[in-house]
């Protein structure tokens, strides 16, 4: 069977219900086969269907892909990062007290994979979009970006201008005493190259945390 790079092509063949395996009908005064093929590589599945294709006896290469199918291998070797979260004020987050949220600046940025089969190139870019974090306590909040960190000699009761919440009773009795904390990453999902571009479905990615949240206490001097 032809095979080129990673694309391993394959006789095609149809099973009728009332017949044995067959190979498909070939084209009259033509010798040779119908295949398939199939892009492999690590880290990956293929899971398009091609149609079969002629190839006649003596034609070693098989069928050059379309940017469509090369784009979903690029799309499936995205590799995404799971942003760290940030959180003001350090340590025990305190109840009427603004808490500001925010993740890893360095990573909010597109993440790209290219593919190239038979002479077809294209690469895929993830970009990310907003994040969701969900804050253990019932609140969800959707943030258009990875949020501001809190700077340093700011009023603790200041709120944050784009990514914070402030939590309303403690984590007391919560399991292990705090708040399960998530935050997940939209990314939308763009590719172009052969003179062709498109979109993927959107990816997410999730970053967890857990937060303890106390009661502040007042100091009463009378």
């Amino acid at each position: 069977m032809p095979t080129e790079g990673a694309v391993t092509v394959r006789p095609a063949v149809y099973r009728p219900a009332s017949a044995a395996a067959r190979f498909a009908q070939q084209p009259p005064e033509q010798s040779g086969a119908w295949y398939v093929y199939k892009c492999s590589g690590e880290g990956w599945e293929d899971p398009l269907y091609r149609p079969p294709v002629w190839i006649a006896n003596g034609q070693t290469s098989s069928p050059a892909p379309s940017p469509q199918q090369v784009a979903q291998q690029a799309y499936g070797q995205l590799r995404l990062p799971s942003l760290k979260i940030h959180a003001n004020p350090k340590g025990a987050q305190l109840v009427h007290l603004p808490t500001w949220l925010w993740l890893e600046s360095d990573q909010w940025k597109p993440q790209s994979a290219t593919a190239s089969l038979q002479g077809v190139s294209v690469t895929a870019t993830a970009t990310p979009r907003s994040v969701t974090w969900s804050m253990g306590d019932g609140t969800t909040l959707t943030c258009p970006g990875p949020g501001a960190p809190f700077p340093e000699g700011t009023d603790p009761m200041k709120q944050s201008p784009d990514c914070g919440h402030t939590y309303r009773r403690s984590s007391l009795g919560q399991p292990g005493n705090s708040y399960e904390v998530s935050a997940t990453v939209h990314w939308s999902v763009d590719w172009s190259g052969a003179g062709d571009s498109g979109t993927f479905e959107d990816l997410t990615t999730t970053s967890t945390t857990s937060f303890d949240v106390a009661e502040s206490q007042a100091l009463n001097t009378n």
